[in-house]
This record gives C-alpha cells, sequence and structure tokens, in this order.
C-alpha cells in the first residue's frame, strides 16, 4: 500500500494557493528576529556574543535567509555584538542576509554605514515608525510629521547605499489613507522593501488577507512601481494566539518574506514562533529546508535567551513526542515492530517526528498498558519476562505520573535485589 494512502488529508480539500512567482522578487523567504525583537521580552536575557554567534550558525544550517542583528540605536555595546556577528558572517561565507532595527532617525542610521563599508556588504536598515490613529494621539503626531520623519531617514540611508526596509508599526490598526501615502512615499524615496506590522498581536488571519491585499493591489501599483521590485514583509506578534496562524496567512495572501522567533519569544506575549511556522509550512509542501537541526536550535535559544520551554510546546517540548498512554502506545509500538518508522512516526502524531530530528518515545505510567512495559524494557537492554513485566505493570499503575527512566531502573533494581 502507498504510504500516503494511509492518511486522508482534509487539509488538501479545495486548497490551492495561486502564487505568481514572476510577480515576486523572490520565493518565500524567512527573517529571524531572536537576536533583535525577541531580546526585547522582559524575561529575555541578551546573550553572550558566543553564544549569539552560536543561534546565528544554528539560522543559516536551517536556511533562513535574513536576520536582524540588533538595534544599533540601543549603544555601543550592540553595536559591537553586530560588528562581531557580521565578521562571523563574512569569515565563513554565510548566505543569510543580515539586517538591523533602526528609528527612522539618522543617528541609528549611522552605524550601519561605517559596519557595511567595514564589512563590505549591505545590511538592511529596518526602518519603522508608528502610523495607527491610537499611537499618533498618544504621541502627538500627525501625518506631516510622520512622513517628513520619514522622508528624512529614508533619504538618508538611499543616499549612502543603505538598502531599507521601511516599517509601519501597527499597521493592522492604522487607516488604509495613511498606510499608503507612507509607503507610498517611502518606495518614491527609494525603499524597495516594506514590512506590514501586526505590533500589538490584533489582527486574525482574515485581516492579514484583506491587509496585504490592500497592500499589493492598491499601494503598490498606485506608487508607480511594479510588484516584483517590492519586497513585502510580514511581522507578527502573538496577543492573541494567532502568530502562526497569521504567518500562514500572510504567506496564503502573497508575502514574500515571514518574520519570527525562535520559540516565540518578545515583548509581551512574544512574536510569531519562527519555528512553528518552519514546521507547518515544511508540513505542507511550501519548503524544503532540512531542518532536522530545528530542535537544536530550539533548545539553544531556551539555555541562552531563557525563553520558556513549557512540555507540551508543539513539536520541541519535552512531551511533544512521549506517550505513556496505553492504547495510544500499542498503536505506536506495533507500528514500531513493523520496522516501519513512517508509520510510528505518524500513527498517533501529526507531526512527524524525524523531519526535526526527534522520534517517538514510549513511557511508562498509571495510563500505561503492559505493552508501554514490555516496550521499555527491550529498547532499555532488559529481559522482558512476564514477571518482571507484571510487577512493573503494577509499579506503574500505582503512580501519579509518568515515570522518569531513573525510576524505572531503579524500580527494576529493587524487584531484582527483594
Amino acid at each position: 500500500m502507498d504510504e500516503q494512502d494511509l492518511i486522508y488529508d482534509w487539509n488538501e480539500i479545495d486548497y490551492v494557493i495561486n502564487r505568481d512567482e514572476s510577480q515576486h522578487p523572490h520565493e518565500l523567504w524567512f527573517d529571524d528576529e531572536t537576536l533583535r525583537d525577541g531580546l526585547q521580552s522582559p524575561s529575555a536575557r541578551n546573550p553572550t556574543i558566543e553564544q549569539k554567534i552560536e543561534l546565528l550558525d544554528y539560522m543559516e544550517k536551517l536556511g533562513i535567509q535574513k536576520v536582524d542583528l540588533g538595534l544599533p540605536g540601543a549603544g555601543p555595546f550592540h553595536v559591537d555584538h553586530i560588528d562581531a556577528m557580521l565578521g562571523h558572517m563574512g569569515d565563513n561565507g554565510y548566505q543569510i542576509r543580515p539586517g538591523c532595527a533602526v528609528r527612522t532617525v539618522v543617528s541609528d542610521i549611522e552605524p550601519l554605514v561605517e559596519l557595511q563599508a567595514k564589512h563590505e556588504r549591505h545590511i538592511q536598515a529596518s526602518a519603522f515608525l508608528g502610523t495607527s490613529p491610537i499611537r499618533q494621539f498618544a504621541e502627538g503626531w500627525d501625518m506631516e510629521r510622520i512622513l517628513s520623519t520619514a522622508e528624512e531617514a529614508v533619504t538618508f540611508a538611499v543616499d549612502n547605499d543603505i538598502p531599507v526596509m521601511f516599517v509601519t508599526e501597527d499597521t493592522t490598526r492604522s487607516k488604509p489613507e495613511e498606510i499608503k501615502e507612507v509607503y507610498s512615499r517611502a518606495i518614491e524615496l527609494g525603499a524597495d522593501r516594506i514590512c506590514i506590522c501586526d505590533t500589538c498581536g490584533h489582527v486574525t488571519p482574515n485581516g492579514v488577507r484583506k491587509l496585504l491585499r490592500f497592500i499589493q493591489e492598491e499601494v503598490i501599483p498606485d506608487s508607480g512601481v511594479k510588484r516584483r521590485d517590492i519586497e513585502v514583509n510580514w511581522h507578527g506578534h502573538q496577543d492573541r494566539g494567532l502568530g502562526v496562524a497569521n504567518n500562514l496567512a500572510a504567506y496564503e495572501a502573497g508575502a514574500d518574506v515571514i518574520h519570527g522567533t525562535a520559540l516565540g519569544v518578545g515583548e509581551r506575549a512574544g512574536n510569531a514562533p519562527l519555528d512553528q511556522t518552519l514546521v507547518n509550512l515544511s508540513l505542507m509542501g511550501v519548503i524544503k529546508n532540512d531542518l532536522t537541526s530545528l530542535n537544536e536550535y530550539m533548545q539553544k535559544a531556551h539555555d541562552y535567551v531563557e525563553v520558556a520551554l513549557p512540555h507540551n510546546y508543539p513539536v520541541f517540548g519535552e512531551d511533544a513526542f512521549e506517550t505513556g498512554t496505553g492504547v495510544h502506545a500499542s498503536a505506536v509500538i506495533k507500528a514500531m515492530r513493523k520496522g516501519d518508522n513512517w508509520l510510528a512516526d505518524r500513527v498517533y502524531s501529526g507531526v512527524p517526528a524525524g523531519d526535526f530530528g526527534l522520534q517517538q518515545v514510549i513511557r511508562i505510567g498509571h495510563m500505561s498498558g503492559r505493552s508501554n512495559v514490555v516496550h521499555w524494557l527491550e529498547r532499555n537492554g532488559y529481559e522482558s519476562d512476564d514477571e518482571l513485566v507484571e510487577h512493573m505493570f503494577e509499579v506503574a499503575k500505582s503512580q501519579r505520573r509518568m515515570m522518569t527512566d531513573e525510576e524505572v531502573h531503579a524500580a527494576i533494581s529493587n524487584f531484582r535485589n527483594d
């Protein structure tokens, strides 16, 4: 039987994305914001430069195309880290494209002029400016001031050969006519990349599609340029828990670059998780990246940034591919005994663990069946005789949670010494 006949995939019913690549500057790319927006999390620790370089190595290995190295306007310490990472990228011939977040002020962009000259490579200036009515009211801004601020910063960057991604903060709560006015002016001044932001995590997938359609069907054409000449970026947050769903909606709606962070680290409830976005787009067949090292990257981000990694976090949490429930474990074990890893990875999992450098794990606990015990014993080098199996089955049933491997070993040792 064809393996694919074993799964009827409702996800594919009437699901067609008509993406005309000739209308885009490149295929779908990703921008890793872990080392900038991610570090703005109140709980984040700023990693050492050595740790940042190690995280950068994983981004390159995973085939991520863009990285935000930091905020040079935050001070000399941050500039030094950006400088060191750029040096590492150059020394190792990395393909990942560097960028830095900057306020739309000349003083933030000036360090990029020096860094770009030193490292002889372009560094994207991700120039951000709030545009929503609520932000304008809070700041005491008007559109005249927003436009003049954007003009000064974009002009300075373009005049100094700094590629500009013009970022409107809180785009998802901004008025269409004001979005259009400021993007059009930035494009006219030479920005060939724009970023649509759900800064406050407000938007739903429907809003993503509506907004991106407006940008692509009205803003860009009315700015006098072709769609393929403008890179459209999407940057989302997790305040309503819709970060991944919105990232997928942005891809469906035609975004060229999807932003995110490792484990969704970021301000407030965090950024859209880049890891879950990559997993889903890989399973959908949209991208072909080798993601077998993605788990290692997430574990390093967890350690170095101190971002939480709950046990039940999708794919990369400790519990993601573990089961102790008898009926579930039995099905997985039967597949394993057939020698069919493809089947074992999917019979009770919507995500194949092996695609991401992981594996199915059978545990022993109060919900376990005898098959769990037999499997665990065999996998750990024990003879699964009936007496030992029955004893461990009774021990497991007396537990209030899953047993650790150490606890199982200890229980076996006690049984044999009695």
